[in-house]
């Protein structure tokens, strides 16, 4: 038989790991081909975006935009390069409009 969790403070022990092990869980990716490419290219385009804007919080906004304007390009362009090129002018476009 298996023992009760004990309690720590207000939150009962087995709680509190779970809690913390689902905080620790990084972004997982479906196997879907747009969802590859933005776990590949998430990390340049948002760096690109924050050294155009000097602005974290613009520059979240701007990747958000540039991923979801590309989303439907993705259909047509076959070439991954194609769709890295396409998220940096969309970048480029949006950080500029926005300056």
């Amino acid at each position: 038989m298996k023992a009760p969790p004990r309690r720590t403070g207000n939150v009962l022990h087995g709680q509190l790991q779970a809690r913390n092990h689902k905080a620790k869980l990084t972004i997982k990716t479906k196997s879907s081909r747009f969802d590859a490419l933005v776990a590949r290219y998430y990390p340049a385009v948002y760096s690109f975006a924050c050294r155009l804007t000097d602005d974290p919080r613009e520059a979240i906004a701007l990747t958000r935009d540039a991923f979801n304007s590309t989303r439907k390009q993705l259909r047509s362009c076959c070439d991954d390069n194609v769709f890295a090129s396409i998220l940096m002018s969309t970048v480029i476009r949006a950080g500029l409009t926005a300056a």
